[in-house]
């Protein structure tokens, strides 16, 4: 299995973090860190499914 980056930037209000994945594109957000990785990792999870690409690990 692929590992896949994911990035966490502050978000404009410092309340959320938004995390990126630049390989898919994908991008989500969340309170924590963990929320952040974990909505990321859901979005990309379902792009990769859309698209019919096999799934990695974040």
């Amino acid at each position: 299995m692929k590992r896949l980056t994911a990035i966490i930037y502050p978000g404009e209000t410092g309340r959320w973090l938004v995390a990126f994945n630049p390989e898919t594109g994908t991008t989500s957000q969340g309170r924590t860190v963990e929320q952040a990785l974990a909505n990321l990792k859901e979005a990309t999870e379902l792009y990769l499914e859309e698209n019919d690409l096999p799934h990695s690990v974040l």
